[in-house]
């Protein structure tokens, strides 16, 4: 579960702006690149939801109220399980700011001075484990990846590896490909490796298959 909050000035972006920015903020989050198998990438957008706040006051730190003539600030506000902020982060800051940029370019505004100045916030918060809930009871970071990977898990055991670069393996829990020589993080069960994007993966693994992972 994943909650993008989008903060910018009042009057900045019409409703039909609002809506695509919040679909770029989406895609930029989710990514292209890597991806995990596209059934999982469906359910993981299906968790994320994108609010759209405009403050009735926004004053900055040097006490000057933000001018809405002004080119607008925005302020990105990301909440995610806090075993994933860590690994979210290095990728969200940039492309979140990227996704702002395209929404002034698409404004007729100067994309790059959010590279530029600091008009463009991103900050990625971590929930506490046991903090969010669905289906009306808490769940875990395990928890939302079982619930975004299980209804895939018999596809994902059948794609095809056929064009596979020697020496990669299909993540077995999430469909991503996975280099076995730059990372740590293989099971090895009835003689077959198997390689994982991160140890959430391998952890739902291991528990599925009753095979304990050392401390």
């Amino acid at each position: 579960m994943i909650l993008i909050e989008l903060f910018v000035p009042a009057g900045v972006l019409d409703h039909a702006q609002k809506e695509e920015a919040g679909k770029r903020l989406v895609d930029a989050l989710m990514g292209t690149e890597d991806a995990h198998a596209e059934a999982v990438m469906d359910s993981a957008r299906a968790l994320t939801q994108v609010l759209v706040h405009e403050p009735a006051a926004w004053i900055t730190g040097d006490r000057d109220p933000v001018d809405p003539a002004d080119p607008p600030r925005y302020l990105v506000r990301v909440s995610a399980p806090a075993a994933w902020r860590k690994e979210m982060s290095g990728h969200a800051i940039d492309r979140l700011t990227q996704a702002l940029a395209e929404t002034e370019a698409a404004a007729g505004r100067d994309p790059g001075r959010l590279r530029d100045r600091p008009h463009a916030l991103v900050h990625v918060v971590g929930i506490a484990e046991g903090s969010l809930g669905m289906h009306g009871r808490a769940m875990g970071s395990l928890d939302f990846i079982q619930h975004m990977t299980a209804p895939h898990r018999d596809a994902i055991a059948h794609l095809s590896t056929d064009d596979l670069p020697p020496g990669t393996v299909i993540d077995p829990v999430c469909g991503m490909t996975v280099d076995l020589a730059s990372t740590d993080l293989t099971l090895e069960i009835d003689g077959t490796v198997h390689g994982f994007c991160n140890g959430q993966c391998r952890r739902i693994f291991a528990d599925e298959h009753g095979v304990p992972l050392k401390a």
